[in-house]
């Protein structure tokens, strides 16, 4: 889907932190960039992100549970 080298430098417009590919919950195939910090997700189109803050969705509790449960070990750096 993203490249782990793209994922790697790709940040969030609107706090410029780390994001999460995760697929939404009840959407299979519905893959986003996620940011637990502000609970806000960015939705992938063909395969582009889409990383426009006034497009992002706002994620409730449910959701962000599933999706954080996705999120990759921290880094211990």
């Amino acid at each position: 889907m993203i490249d782990a080298d793209l994922l790697a430098i790709l940040a969030c417009p609107a706090d410029r932190g780390r994001l999460v590919l995760a697929e939404r919950s009840g959407q299979p195939g519905a893959w986003v960039l996620y940011n637990p910090r502000l609970r806000r997700a960015y939705r992938i189109e063909d395969g582009i992100p889409v990383l426009l803050v006034d497009e992002a969705a706002t994620i409730g509790d449910d959701e962000h549970a599933h999706l954080i449960a996705q999120a990759p070990p921290a880094d211990p750096r």
